[in-house]
């Protein structure tokens, strides 16, 4: 098999159909299948003549533009390993990563950091000459054969490199009716960039995968001009980020015929913000929880909604469990770790060269998310948050989740997160930081109507903007390391 012949296969019965549109306001750049499968398969036959050999690997320091997805499935189609990388990343940071993977090559646009390495550079503007080669054929592999690396957000430690097999685009099938209520007549559109595995996936692998169409806004379009160019080109289902759905509802628009549904992923979704939607809307907004190691596994669809307060249910076909610290399976209403059956088509191959690392994330047949959850009766998971970003309060372990939900609904809080501060030997506090205009005795008072006393937060930071990590998601080590017991008392000499 290989993973980007099952993306592209779909487009064989309808070459000319649209596979991808890329909005601009005033022009769209419009792909047909047989466009795609032509650049991709060109591309293909460009990286071997470049020197590259199945099972070399190749670093991508792509902007966002359409070469980003080409390359990364034409490095499949051609056997060698695609290692997709934010652009964000700095010099040191894109350093390290070089370290780990050592590429073969690194395929690259101006401007963006390279690292300290001796592997050659391919200019990205070669691609445009590679769509009019020949196209390759596609290297046949095993289903557990390594066909790409990504890395980990590192929100709470160094990156790791994780290795996925050929077979994991089997277990994306398992997201068309668990997460997307997908059909070949969509028209997805996902508001992220190329160059963001979350677009990469659902945004325009999956719809290809089933011979819909993929819609994707032009660098430089906000999230607010969203919904003006979804409407225009009849999206059908939009995708993004929470933070993105949050800035479209401030603008001024109203639902168009055909919209089905949206799709969040990358942090949790506050109720408030889905209440928003549905308002708007009249159409609902489905969340999912997934990571690098496994992608999507657990969600609320179209044919079964999340029940309120929870992440919704397993995806069909998958073995999902809360496990005690000893590795039992806990009956609905008890907290524990949430984990993934390691037969799932979707986990990972391991992180690369760290064989005791990938060891200490099993539990016998259970790979464990390091996710604090609980089922409900009915099923559905409510997440508790991150293991290590839980808070102690005066003994009692309280979930970032449960105090930002809290607090979400308060007109202009902007976004808003919550963790534990040191401040001082052996001793912490519960903090809340938030971005907009709301008041500090706002978010006191919302917290004293939603939350025991013990979960209040004891500290109240206004911010710029919540620091994050290159995929986007709320960076809660930069919190606590920004604010310091030396800044808190700054922050409150500044206050009084």
């Amino acid at each position: 098999m290989n993973l980007a012949e099952h993306v592209l296969r779909a487009g064989l019965a309808a070459p000319d159909r649209l596979a991808m549109s890329v909005l601009g306001l005033a022009r769209a750049d419009r792909w047909s299948h047989a466009r795609l499968r032509q650049a991709v398969l060109g591309a293909a036959t460009g990286l071997r003549q470049s020197g590259l050999a199945p099972g070399d690997r190749l670093l991508m320091r792509l902007g966002n533009h359409p070469g980003f997805p080409v390359t990364y499935l034409a490095a499949i189609a051609a056997g060698i390993v695609p290692v997709p990388t934010s652009p964000m990343l700095t010099a040191p940071e894109i350093g390290k990563i070089a370290a780990a993977i050592r590429p073969a090559m690194i395929i690259a646009d101006q401007g963006i950091a390279l690292p300290d390495h001796p592997a050659p550079v391919l200019p990205a503007a070669r691609l445009a000459d590679f769509a009019t080669l020949p196209p390759a054929d596609f290297v046949q592999a095993a289903p557990d054969d390594l066909a790409y690396i990504v890395f980990t957000s590192g929100t709470s430690g160094q990156p790791r490199a994780v290795c996925h097999a050929h077979r994991a685009i089997h277990a994306r099938r398992m997201m068309f009716d668990g997460w997307y209520g997908l059909t070949p007549q969509d028209r997805l559109l996902h508001a992220g960039a190329f160059n963001w595995t979350f677009t990469l996936g659902t945004g325009l692998m999956d719809p290809w995968t089933l011979g819909a169409t993929a819609l994707i806004p032009a660098q430089g379009i906000a999230p607010e001009q969203i919904p003006l160019i979804a409407s225009r080109h009849g999206a059908t289902i939009l995708a993004a980020a929470p933070g993105v759905f949050r800035r479209m509802l401030r603008a001024d628009w109203k639902p168009w015929a055909g919209l089905r549904h949206g799709l969040t992923a990358g942090e949790r979704l506050d109720p408030g913000l889905r209440r928003a939607w549905q308002e708007r809307t009249d159409t609902d907004l489905h969340e999912a929880m997934g990571m690098s190691e496994c992608s999507t596994f657990l969600s609320g669809s179209p044919a079964r909604p999340a029940p309120q307060g929870t992440a919704g249910f397993p995806q069909p076909g998958r073995r999902i469990a809360i496990l005690d610290d000893g590795g039992a399976e806990l009956a609905p209403g008890a907290p524990g770790i949430l984990a993934v059956h390691r037969s799932d088509p979707g986990l990972f191959l391991g992180y690369l060269d760290q064989p005791q690392e990938t060891a200490a994330r099993f539990h016998g047949d259970w790979f464990l998310t390091g996710d604090l959850a609980e089922a409900g009766p009915d099923g559905a998971v409510r997440t508790l948050g991150r293991a290590d970003d839980m808070m102690n309060a005066g003994g009692f372990r309280v979930s970032p989740g449960e105090v930002e939900d809290a607090l979400a609904g308060i007109p202009q809080i902007g976004e808003i997160a919550a963790t534990e501060l040191r401040v001082g030997p052996g001793s912490s506090i519960i903090a809340a930081f938030w971005t907009g205009s709301a008041d500090e005795a706002q978010l006191r008072q919302a917290a004293e109507r939603g939350l025991a006393r013990y979960k209040q937060p004891r500290e109240y930071i206004g911010l710029p903007a919540l620091p994050r990590t290159p995929t986007g998601k709320i960076n809660r080590r930069a919190l606590r390391d920004i604010h310091a017991p030396s800044q808190q008392a700054a922050h409150r000499k500044d206050r009084t």
